[in-house]
């Protein structure tokens, strides 16, 4: 059963004029394709916060995530970073996606191509409560690689 649609009032900036607003490519795509709102060269090891055009509003228990598009990151190794990005329910700012050349070529970005994808997500909130003592599991405190390969 799919999950009830939420209402996230976008509002398009001046430089965002004539582009897209994020949207599904397919009818069961987790993620909407986000486009570029500015053109630019990342050379190889850079990363740029790149413009999108838009500002949203988000409501409240909600948040929206930034992810890669698996495409750019394969083919040329651009990606997200900090992924997945966080855009919270209070922020009214412009949504600008953080790319990073991973790749050995420069790679042109150009105003109006897909950069990333925003999958909106619910936000269960938690506190911390300091105890004196953990309870104990089988892998106890074994690190990073600890439970094989």
């Amino acid at each position: 059963m799919p999950s009830p649609e939420i209402r996230i009032a976008l509002k398009r900036l001046p430089h965002g004029q004539g582009l897209p607003i994020p949207t599904y490519a397919t009818e069961h795509a987790a993620g909407m394709d986000v486009v570029a709102a500015e053109s630019l060269t990342l050379a190889p090891g850079a990363r740029h916060a790149v413009a999108t055009g838009f500002a949203i509003a988000i409501p409240e228990g909600y948040e929206v995530q930034v992810r890669p598009r698996s495409g750019l990151a394969l083919k040329h190794g651009i990606t997200c970073l900090n992924t997945p990005g966080t855009i919270d329910a209070d922020y009214r700012g412009e949504v600008k996606v953080i790319l990073a050349n991973l790749g050995a070529e420069p790679f042109d970005i150009i105003r109006g191509e897909r950069i990333a994808q925003l999958v909106p997500a619910p936000v269960q909130r938690a506190h911390f409560a300091e105890v004196e003592e953990l309870d104990d599991t089988p892998r106890g405190s074994g690190g990073f690689g600890s439970t094989g390969r």
